[in-house]
């Protein structure tokens, strides 16, 4: 199922949380969601899970709207918040098994649910133990399985890594990947890394706005605008080789990083192919070229960048 949000408003007495923002997650797709605290990340996903009505705008969750069809939207939607409330007395078997029964599935579908949910998250050896005797990364399995117990169309994840040491950010990662290419999966998250790793697709809200939008070669290629290599020359004159490089064409600007070791940084126009141009004139005047580096732009500047 798709999920379009369209003209989304929320506020919280004079603050605007969520400002007139329109977006579509089409089925399959997982979107990493983006933003600093408080920049309308959590309110967004929220109102997409019926929790709170926002002011104005609608949401779809296929067919269904979320204003007038909220219980068809919930028995579609799978929802992880980020403080993942467990009942941790409860063994994890009886727990799902629980919040199988709250999502309406009968008794002749529960086995096969609970089996199901159990594989999927990789919870065979655990499931008869206590949830307060889990670990962090195994106690989110079982908060991802709860949330996808009833096999909804489309999942909500808030932060579904938190406190997870590496090791269990990775086991997550790969399990929401392979979750993802069944269902629509929104995720957020500050780790940027995590996003960049397991997202089709980021966007970025900040102060209740929309700011980036786009995979994540395309938010690269729009953050940079211009190529910018960095070259290291030896055993030559560092102005000569500033002159030289300054008055290629294409180039806009030349940086000296690094006098004594003639490390420099060039930005050119974007698809100028000043790579093949450097090489070509450090051949002409039979220059050492010991490093060519293309820089690319990380996904923590181009975060940093829109939500200054």
């Amino acid at each position: 199922m798709d999920i379009i949000v369209e003209k989304l408003v929320k506020t919280y007495g004079p603050q605007k949380a969520v400002d007139d923002i329109s977006f579509k997650v089409n089925t399959g797709e997982v979107l990493g969601f983006l933003g600093p605290n408080g920049a309308g990340k959590t309110t967004t996903m929220k109102a997409i899970t019926t929790f709170l009505i926002p002011d104005s705008g609608n949401i779809y969750i296929g067919n269904y709207s979320v204003g007038t069809n909220p219980e068809e939207v919930k028995q579609n939607i799978g929802y992880l918040p980020e403080n993942n409330p467990l009942y941790e007395d409860m063994p994890v078997i009886d727990y799902l098994k629980f919040v199988g029964e709250l999502q309406g599935i009968t008794k002749e579908k529960i086995t096969d649910s609970l089996l199901s949910v159990i594989d999927t998250c990789g919870l065979e050896a655990e499931k008869h133990k206590k949830i307060s005797e889990l670990s962090k990364g195994y106690k989110q399995r079982v908060g991802l399985a709860q949330a996808l117990i009833h096999n909804p169309e489309v999942l909500i994840l808030d932060e579904p890594t938190t406190g997870l040491d590496p090791n269990q950010i990775v086991e997550i990662r790969d399990l929401i990947r392979k979750i993802g290419r069944e269902k629509t999966v929104i995720l957020s998250s500050h780790i940027l890394a995590e996003v960049e790793a397991t997202c089709d697709r980021i966007m970025i809200i900040n102060k209740g706005k929309i700011v980036a939008d786009g995979t994540n070669v395309e938010l690269r290629k729009q953050a940079h605008g211009n190529d910018i290599i960095k070259v290291r020359i030896e055993d030559n004159d560092t102005n000569s080789i500033y002159e030289a490089l300054s008055n290629m064409e294409n180039v806009n600007m030349v940086d000296i990083i690094d006098a004594k070791k003639n490390r420099f940084q060039i930005d050119s126009a974007p698809n100028s192919n000043i790579a093949a141009s450097i090489f070509s004139l450090c051949v002409e005047k039979k220059w050492v070229l010991t490093e060519l580096i293309p820089v690319e732009t990380k996904l923590e500047d181009i975060f940093k960048e829109v939500t200054k």
